[in-house]
Parts: structure tokens; sequence; C-alpha cells
């Protein structure tokens, strides 16, 4: 059995900036390993593979909760079960939802906010003087903008939207890394969060708009719809999942190019490139580092029988970096051929919004290299406390400022 104490060290505050030597060693060691009898951590890319595909492995039924017990605001079903989103859901629950969720949510609609995203990303990038904080200026306001829009967010609110988002998202660490001075405020954001939604389904519901929000609510499927509980669920997902996930993975990916000899280089005068530099970034520094999943009955993992009810902790950001993802895994190489990576999951919980996430960081690359290819480091960045979403708090970078456009 591994130490668990060595386990918990691999996310320990000093190693934040690189925690990855740490993660290597221990994957060499244990590609899988027990912490104990009931708690597994797994770290080689065929075995994350395997727990994220396997329907052996799923999530714990939702609980029920005695009145007395729930959280303000907090929505459940007709039989007091706590409604929860398709992506901590297993079949037929999960299958029924997320195909709700997906005829609103279509790729025509992410597609069709191309022309849009390029807008936002240019002007926030113009406004931004010769010296800025990459994330205050691009990373974090793009993707709120984005998503409010998709949502049908009224402008006015939009900072609001981006302080409960932040929020909720400190409070994702699973319970040995959650520290209580995030929970009080992610609770609250979450009571904010759902109220304000509820208030606002209700209106589109009287008169729908053309955004997502609207087609949430209409969505049916042979009669079936989404429950107010089960919307409002499903937006905090899309709030979380589709905003500071997208502020991670550019604030990544511009500070490993940076890292490297050639600045923006790589991206190709006109961002051409910026798409194969989207999948390095998610293969070299996930924006997403870690995902548990339950074993739903007895199964295997590699050497080891886990009995049904234990737990499996897969590092994403470790099975990244296994040499079966390709060679020299441990380099950022933005020309590699796009391979294998594990930043978006597999199976049947794929990320549903990976379309929208890769267009948002393609365009972001992409007007950088157009508006700012000097880009350089003014400074050492700085990285947000969370660990099961990996990004920095920030990023100071200088240019010579704009580039006619």
């Amino acid at each position: 059995m591994a130490d668990p104490q060595e386990f918990f060290a691999l996310f320990a505050a000093e190693r934040r900036p690189d925690p990855y030597p740490a993660y290597r060693r221990w994957r060499e060691r244990w590609p899988v390993a027990a912490l104990d009898e009931r708690m597994f951590v797994v770290s080689g890319f065929a075995e994350a593979t395997q727990v994220l595909r396997d329907p052996a492995f799923g999530h714990p039924e939702p609980e029920y909760l005695d009145p007395a017990d729930r959280l303000p605001d907090q929505p459940v079903d007709a039989s007091g079960r706590v409604v929860r989103a398709f992506l901590s859901l297993n079949p037929p629950d999960h299958t029924r939802l997320r195909r709700l969720v997906a005829k609103a949510f279509t790729p025509r609609m992410v597609e069709q906010l191309a022309p849009r995203i390029e807008e936002i990303a240019a002007a926030l990038i113009d406004r931004a003087p010769a010296e800025f904080d990459l994330m205050t200026a691009l990373a974090k306001p793009l993707p709120v903008e984005v998503i409010a829009e998709l949502l049908g967010v009224p402008l006015d609110d939009r900072e609001r939207f981006a302080e409960w988002s932040h929020a909720m998202a400190r409070a994702l660490d699973p319970p040995f890394l959650q520290r209580p001075e995030t929970f009080e405020p992610a609770v609250r954001a979450r009571q904010s969060f759902v109220g304000y939604f509820r208030e606002l389904a209700e209106r589109r519901r009287r008169e729908p708009g053309d955004d997502l929000l609207s087609a949430l609510v209409a969505v049916s499927d042979a009669g079936d719809v989404l429950s107010e509980g089960e919307l409002l669920v499903t937006l905090t997902l899309l709030l979380i999942a589709g905003h500071e996930t997208t502020t991670n993975l550019i604030g990544n990916g511009v500070l490993a190019l940076l890292h490297g000899q050639d600045g923006l280089k790589p991206l190709g005068t006109e961002g051409e490139n910026a798409a194969r530099v989207v999948e390095e970034v998610l293969r070299y520094d996930s924006p997403v580092q870690l995902t548990a999943r339950t074993a739903l009955r007895d199964t295997t993992l590699g050497e080891l029988a886990v009995p049904e009810g234990s737990q499996a902790v897969v590092v994403i950001g470790a099975a990244n970096r296994d040499p079966a993802t390709g060679p020299d895994p441990e380099s950022f190489d933005p020309a590699r051929e796009p391979g294998r990576h594990l930043a978006f999951g597999q199976g049947i919980h794929f990320c549903l919004g990976a379309p929208l996430a890769r267009l948002e960081a393609r365009i972001a690359f992409r007007e950088l290299a157009r508006r700012r290819p000097d880009l350089t480091s003014a400074g050492n960045p700085e990285w947000s406390p969370t660990t099961t979403l990996r990004g920095l708090a920030a990023l100071p970078v200088k240019s010579a400022g704009q580039h006619d456009h």
C-alpha cells in the first residue's frame, strides 16, 4: 500500500508551480496505488482510461436528504433525493439528462458563437495596456462573457456571475484537500446563483429568447423535460465547467508558450497553429487535474482487486504525461501531433462543453498571435489555491502594444 500522506503531499502549496516531477515519480512507482482498502489512486494513462470508460466505475447514487439537513435552496426531487448534474450521475439518469441538455447545447450553437468570441477577444486584447495581467485582461473575462452571452445573462449582471463561479469552483476540491474557509462562500454563492437563475428561467418561460437558457427551458425529448431542479444544477455545471476551466486553459497555455524560447511564435503569425497548441496545452498542463469514480461492483485495476463502493481518484495531470501518450511527454512541444490526453475525460462522461472550450482557447491564442505577437513575461505568475482545477490567479505580461488588424 502507498502512504496516504505521500499522496496528499503531491498537492502541497509549494509544489503548485510545478507538481509534475512529483507526479512522475509517483506514477513510475504506482500507476495504480491502494491508499487503504477503499481508496485507490490512478496515475497511469491506461489505468486512468479504464476507470473513465469502464461501466464498472461510476458515481454513488444521489442521497435522500432530511429537510433539516438540506442546504438552503438545494434542489431535491419529489422523493427528497438530491438533484445532481448529469456529470455525477450513472445511466439511465445520466443518459436521459445529458440527451436533453445536448439537444439544446448543440455543436451548431457553439460554432455560431465564433464571430462573437472573436469580437470579444479582440476588444479585450486591444483594450489592455502595454504591460498587463493576462488573467484579468483576457483569460477571466472572455469565458464569462461567452457563457453569459450563451445563457442570455444581462450585461449588468456579468460581474456577479463571475464572482459566484469563482467561489463555487474553489469548493470543487475533494474533501481531503478542502479548507473550511472556502466552503461557506461556495454555499452562499450557490444560493445566490440558484435564486438568480430561478427568476431568469421563469422570465424565459414567459418570453423565450434565442439563448441557451430559453432552449433548456423549452427542450423536450418524447415529452420528457428538465425539472426546475435539473435545470438549475445543469446551469451551475455549465457556469463552472464553462468558465473556470477555459480561463485556466488560456492562462496555462500562454504561460507554457512564454516559458519556451520562441514566445508566441509557435502559434504562427496569423495564429494558424492555435488548434494544435490548444491540444498540447490540454495534455501538458490540464485545467482539470483530478476526477473521482466509485466502483459500482467488485472489479480490478491493474493487479489490484477493487471492492464495490471503493473510490478511485484519477490524477489526470499525471496520466497525461505518461510516456504512453507519446514521446518526451514532460516537454511542452507546440509542434507535437495532437496526441492522446484525458483533459476532457473519456467515455459517457466526455465533456459536453469540449467544442466550446477548444473554440474559445483557439480564438484567444489566435488573436494574441495577431495583436500581441511580441508578448513576453513581466514578472512571476501566481497560482490559484485550488487543486482540482489548475490555473493562475495572475500572469504579468508585456508587449510593445497593439498591432493593427
